[in-house]
């Protein structure tokens, strides 16, 4: 079993920074793709970003230049630090993970954390 646990989200004035991190626990797995999406109320779910093992990111287009994802493969962790937050940023923000469990692959899911941007 693999449980993705985040953290980091909160409530900030717009202009301000957060940084939500992402853990993925447990035993006999690796981890290849890791990204970050988000839903607002009354919205789709949407794609923020995502981003390889080796590194290699892809943003949406209306978090580029504001949001940076980033990894650090031994901890099993990524993150997303987001700056100059807009209040139409605010949502759940959910981590997602490509796991590679032996022979197969597997998608999970975090359980969300809020992120709440005021004008």
């Amino acid at each position: 079993q693999v449980q993705l646990v985040e953290s980091g989200g909160g409530l900030v004035q717009a202009g301000g920074s957060l940084r939500l991190s992402c853990a993925a626990s447990g035993t006999g797995f690796s981890i290849n793709a890791m990204g970050w999406y988000r839903q607002a109320p009354g919205k789709q779910r949407e794609l923020v970003a995502t981003i390889t093992r080796s590194g290699s990111t892809n943003y949406a287009d209306s978090v580029k230049g504001r949001f940076t994802i980033s990894r650090d493969n031994a901890k099993n962790t990524v993150y997303l630090q987001m700056n100059s937050l807009k209040p139409e940023d605010t949502a759940v923000y959910y981590c997602n993970s490509d796991i590679n469990i032996p022979g197969r692959g597997y998608n999970y899911w975090g359980q969300g954390t809020q992120v709440t941007v005021s004008s």
